[in-house]
């Protein structure tokens, strides 16, 4: 049944694509990027378009062929390539699915609370929102340099089949996914501070992830999280974000009182992001 949830949701977000694509090529005078990943449109972020960081003032170009810098690309790739088929490529996969409720539930075990629709509604609509805005950050890059993914590269695979279509067409440098991750480990340890170095380490967890996926090169990952960070400094000029945020401290506080965090299985994600 997941496995046919997995493929409906992908069929939508390639409808979604389309008309993402038909709308940004009829209106090639917007100041708006083209956004190829459906995943960063599905909720609203908190943040309009202008107000968001400019990745072509804060990034530089991928590096460049022969560089040292696609050497180390190509090195922590191959040094990923042990981990296929481990539980650590497990949570790649996971951490590949952007779509609600599993980023929620990544992130539970390091923030000590079951972040879920019903029990923390702040907290779970704030990282949706999040998520918009950490993602489109990354697409004025994107959109210039349109950087081939290491599996196509390589002519292999990812830890995510089903997406590989849509990613032959996303531009690899910078990772969204990465922007979002480390966006938000930044926001949640601003909601639970006491939890900052499980925080942290879950957010940089989760862009390594797109390596061991086989989806980015490191420094795709490395420049995202430029703009994950930049885009949480940004997020603190809006006044419905510092709102959610307040709100969503009083609801983790009260779920960790309640212990919602004793049913997940926090034992094995450790086990496997130690798995490398």
């Amino acid at each position: 049944m997941r496995l046919e949830n997995h493929k409906m949701t992908y069929v939508l977000g390639a409808a979604l694509l389309s008309v993402v694509c038909a709308t940004a090529t009829a209106s090639d005078s917007s100041p708006n990027p083209k956004i190829t990943d459906p995943h960063f449109k599905f909720a609203p972020g908190y943040l309009p378009q202008k107000d968001l960081p400019n990745s072509l003032e804060l990034l530089g170009p991928p590096p460049a062929d022969g560089s040292a810098a696609l050497a180390r690309d190509e090195a922590a790739r191959e040094a990923t390539v042990p981990l296929r088929g481990k539980a650590r490529s497990e949570i790649a996969r996971l951490d590949a699915d952007l779509v609600f409720p599993q980023p929620a539930k990544n992130f539970s075990c390091a923030m000590g609370v079951d972040i879920d629709q019903k029990k923390t509604p702040r907290l779970y609509h704030l990282m949706e929102r999040v998520l918009t805005d950490a993602g489109m950050s990354t697409y004025g890059v994107k959109n210039k340099y349109n950087r081939t993914r290491p599996f196509v590269v390589h002519n292999e695979g990812t830890c995510m089949p089903e997406q590989e279509p849509l990613l032959r067409h996303d531009g690899s440098y910078p990772s969204g996914h990465t922007a979002a991750g480390w966006a938000w480990a930044l926001v949640l340890t601003e909601i639970s501070p006491e939890r900052a170095d499980t925080l942290f380490k879950r957010g940089l967890e989760f862009g390594q992830s797109r390596v061991v996926c086989n989806a980015h090169w490191q420094s795709d990952v490395d420049a995202g999280r430029t703009m994950g960070a930049a885009t949480v400094a940004k997020l603190h000029t809006n006044a419905a974000f510092l709102a959610d945020v307040k709100a969503a401290r009083k609801e983790a506080q009260n779920a960790r009182t309640q212990g919602s965090a004793s049913a997940l299985n926090c034992g094995a994600e450790e086990a496997a992001l130690s798995d490398q």
